[in-house]
């Protein structure tokens, strides 16, 4: 997979990942979060690329990682074992957003995490009526509702 990453970016068609590709609310509410006390951290099933890129934006964050950096994807419990080391908090003081309930919600919960599902994209859209997808602590349609959910933990 890495040599097909590799032969990809030199032939000029690797990972690109910029501003315009971030929800347009991405930026200020991770920004207000931080603002407030929160910790934020930004872990997803991306490749090694996608986390430089990531990075390369300077989004509000206190760390980012991916799947490709740690060897291991969501939904594995693994995945979910880094969070709780990159937070450096109790999983109970973890609320973990996503937009997919078996990749996300499910494997977060059994982790000791809240969840917050986010109803948007393909994915949120496709499961935010499903029984599992209705299994997170809460659901939004924006990061901007993260700010209403009134017993978010601090640092």
């Amino acid at each position: 997979m890495a040599s097909e990453y590799r032969a990809k970016e030199a032939a000029g068609r690797g990972e690109v990942l910029g501003e315009g590709d971030l929800y347009p609310d991405v930026r200020p509410v991770l920004a207000a979060l931080r603002r407030a006390g929160h910790r934020v951290l930004i872990a997803g099933n991306q490749s090694v690329r996608a986390g430089e890129l990531l990075r390369d934006l300077n989004l509000p964050a206190d760390a980012i990682a991916t799947s490709g950096e740690w060897g291991i994807a969501k939904p594995d419990a693994g995945f979910f074992a880094r969070v709780v080391d990159m937070a450096e908090v109790p999983p109970e003081n973890i609320v973990y957003v996503g937009d997919h309930p078996a990749n996300d919600i499910l494997p977060a919960k059994a982790a000791g995490m809240w969840t917050v599902h986010i109803r948007r994209g393909p994915l949120g859209l496709l499961w935010g009526d499903s029984p599992s997808g209705r299994e997170a602590d809460w659901q939004i349609s924006s990061l901007a509702e993260l700010a209403e959910i009134e017993h978010l933990p601090k640092k």
